[in-house]
């Protein structure tokens, strides 16, 4: 197959997923070598915003999203209300993000207050999930982020997070 027939192909399937799609998803369509130049030939073509759109490297994967000079066009047509987090759920976030995995009393101990209610919205956006047990008396959850954060949050990994004290610690993606 022609690296132009595997860009196309490429790009219709992450313009379907709508969401970041892996190397590993990718495989049936083309070599892993055949399939990175690819995706590194499209990612330069769409780069100076003629398709509207550009790739991003977001949670271990790939997706279509709006290149920035085309961004004032789709708020004026669609008024994309990005989805509210409290600062309460920032809060809980980023302790977790930099310190994960936590159970809910260490959250609790770090954050000063509750995390009760916060903790469980968070569970039911798919930002935080249980990653296991503590061994200590009556085995509490451990919580963690989810891939879903590095989505929502436009990160690689975690690693990504910027030094503790350096601006605003996430600022939350479309």
């Amino acid at each position: 197959m022609s690296e132009g027939a595997l860009k196309a192909q490429l790009l219709a399937v992450l313009f379907a997923a709508g969401r970041p799609v892996s190397l590993r998803e990718l495989g049936p369509l083309a070599p892993e070598e055949a399939l990175l130049r690819a995706i590194e030939a499209l990612g330069r073509e769409l780069e100076g915003g003629q398709a509207g759109v550009q790739l991003e490297r977001v949670a271990g994967g790939w997706r279509l999203v709006v290149h920035p000079a085309h961004l004032e066009a789709v708020e004026r047509v669609l008024r994309p209300s990005p989805p509210r987090l409290s600062r309460a759920a920032l809060e809980v976030l980023a302790i977790l993000a930099y310190q994960q995995p936590l159970t809910r009393a260490e959250l609790e101990a770090l954050r000063g207050k509750s995390v009760e209610g916060v903790l469980e919205g968070l569970l039911e956006r798919g930002l935080v999930r249980v990653v296991g047990e503590k061994e200590a008396v009556g085995r509490p959850k451990l919580y963690g982020t989810t891939e879903r954060f590095l989505e929502v949050f436009g990160l690689e990994s975690l690693d990504d997070l910027p030094p503790l004290g350096e601006g605003p610690v996430l600022l939350l993606r479309g």
